[in-house]
């Protein structure tokens, strides 16, 4: 990546902070936001409820900066590889000539080559300029394409992760960070394929896609890298939210009944049709791709139907072909009945939860509709998608994990109809549910005012109530933490602490950070706390699960090139 893009991230990282809620804020309502408001109401966070929280002060240790990582070489060893001689142009420099041979040599940014050239030519570090005529040595010229290949590990592996933008996983910064969180005890990395822009970042051939703007320019060169450190690939696709489809290809997203034109959600045209067929097949396309690529897990994000706008109004797909649903989706309220479908309830309305009733649930149980009753609403959609998509991608190897509203754990009838994330029925056709349970994100409840420095109490019930709800399953609860400080004025390493060790003692195994910069100073002061710990209180914080040495391996022999994804014929 250039580094006027460096330095454009970070020039806006304060903002990317405060918006780090993006994905995780739906506004589910001004009342209910990403979070459920209707849970029956528990003690606030007391000093004999674990270690306690202050603010944060002058005493904490500054977050690291760029320069504090290690800044070590960052080319792959792969064996064969060779150099060659280039004879330079009028008028070329280093960098320009790095650009043209990147793909073919074993290094991931233009800049690390530049780096190599300078090196291995006997050049100054400022030198760039090369003469017409002039010969220099190309250093790790590999003898074909890298091709990676998936490192099977089972569901319950304890991953240790950390999240990255596509931007920032393809540039020397982004490298950097992925080494020094394997440093201090990471074991895993999520990098973005696909943000909820609809931004794909890598070579991606498809009908619906077209010219793109590309950031990991070689998707197994960058997986092997990954490996190469011991660690675990997970590539994470936003699906259904995806701006850029919807303006590219506006019959593919949600319509408006009052309007015949695309719908918008609170003025925001974003939204596809997660039961048009051309838009599912299109994300399993770029999914098994990814798999095909080397990537070790997939992970889904945004797999649900838009839960804001005006509601009455947006038409899908799936109305047409089921008009018995639209009749009641409208004013439904239905609880999931045990096979994850709804049954007949009292319609509650969104973001008006009812109190909670002292030593009970806040919502009558209403019975289940029998199958002939039934009618197919959004539970079933996001189910029936799920389904096809593990069919396809689990025999290639990777994990499938599903990324899901905090909210969901409570089961609340209007959050089950809106979204469609029915957490019983999304766990048959997954491997690792990661809910986000970031806790500056429960505002509003428990009488506790201010959420985001409580963790121990939100991740705690949030935990007890998924691990409940997908108990006998098999599906293993990997859940998203918070890494950034809004709405907390405790954001430290402590905080990181707190979070990792109550969901661990909740029953979740591993744990993935998310930070919308991809700042994580806090994090690697703790990582090293949390494994000093271990020794002491044994498994406290995380097991220190990690991947085989002998798994990572790479081809330099070149694959058949994967079929093109089929158009979609319906």
């Amino acid at each position: 990546m250039r580094r006027s893009s460096v330095l454009t991230i970070a020039a806006v990282s304060c903002f990317l902070c405060a918006a780090a809620a993006i994905r995780i804020i739906p506004q589910l309502s001004s009342a209910q936001a990403a979070q459920p408001q209707n849970a029956q109401p528990l003690p606030a966070v007391t000093a004999s409820q674990g270690p306690q929280l202050k603010p944060a002060s002058a005493t904490v240790p500054a977050s690291l900066q760029p320069a504090d990582i290690s800044s070590s070489s960052l080319r792959l060893y792969l064996p064969g590889a060779t150099t060659e001689i280039y004879t330079a142009k009028r008028g070329e420099s280093i960098p320009a000539v790095a650009h043209q041979y990147l793909h073919r040599t074993a290094y991931l940014t233009s800049s690390e080559l530049s780096e190599a050239i300078r090196a291995a030519n006997g050049k100054s570090n400022s030198s760039n300029i090369l003469k017409a005529g002039e010969q220099i040595t190309i250093p790790g010229i590999l003898p074909a394409p890298i091709v990676e290949h998936t490192v099977p590990i089972a569901r319950d592996f304890e991953v240790r992760a950390i999240y990255l933008t596509g931007v920032m996983a393809a540039s020397d910064h982004g490298l950097r960070i992925i080494r020094h969180w394997r440093e201090v005890g990471g074991n895993a990395v999520v990098f973005d394929i696909k943000d909820s822009d609809g931004s794909v970042n890598i070579p991606f051939e498809h009908p619906l896609l077209g010219k793109h703007q590309v950031y990991i320019h070689d998707l197994p060169k960058f997986v092997h890298f990954v490996h190469s450190q011991n660690m675990h690939a997970i590539a994470r696709i936003a699906i259904f939210r995806d701006e850029r489809m919807v303006v590219e290809h506006p019959e593919l997203a949600v319509q408006s009944k009052k309007h015949h034109q695309p719908w918008r959600e609170n003025g925001k045209l974003v939204w596809t049709d997660p039961s048009q067929p051309k838009v599912q097949e299109y994300d399993i396309a770029l999914a098994k791709f990814v798999a095909q690529s080397g990537a070790d897990e997939i992970q889904f994000d945004y797999v649900r139907f838009p839960a804001e706008g005006d509601q009455k109004d947006a038409s899908f797909v799936y109305q047409a072909e089921h008009p018995e649903s639209e009749s009641e989706e409208a004013t439904s309220g239905d609880k999931p009945c045990g096979d994850g479908r709804p049954s007949a309830g009292s319609g509650q309305a969104l973001g008006r939860p009812a109190k909670a009733k002292q030593g009970g649930s806040s919502t009558k149980a209403a019975p289940c509709k029998t199958a002939a009753q039934h009618t197919f609403q959004r539970p079933d959609v996001i189910t029936a998608f799920l389904k096809k998509a593990y069919a396809e991608l689990h025999p290639t190897g990777v994990l499938l994990s599903l990324d899901v509203f905090g909210v969901m754990a409570w089961q609340r009838p209007v959050d089950l109809s809106h979204t469609g994330q029915d957490i019983v029925g999304m766990a048959k056709y997954c491997d690792v549910l990661s809910p986000m349970i970031y806790p500056s994100h429960f505002f509003g409840m428990d009488n506790i005012a201010h959420p985001g420095d409580a963790p121990e109490h939100f991740i705690g019930e949030s935990m007890q109530r998924f691990e409940l709800i997908t108990k006998g399953s098999g599906v293993v609860i990997r859940p998203w933490l918070q890494a950034f400080r809004w709405r907390t004025k405790t954001y430290s390493p402590e905080y990181i602490k707190v979070q990792v060790a109550t969901a661990k003692e909740k029953g979740g195994i591993g744990f993935l950070l998310w930070n919308a910069a991809n700042d994580y100073g806090k994090p690697y002061e703790a990582m090293p706390e949390m494994k000093a710990a271990n020794t002491k209180e044994k498994d406290k914080f995380f097991r220190g699960d990690e991947l085989p040495t002998a798994t990572v391996k790479a081809s330099l022999t070149p694959a058949a090139a994967p079929a093109p994804p089929e158009t979609a014929s319906h």
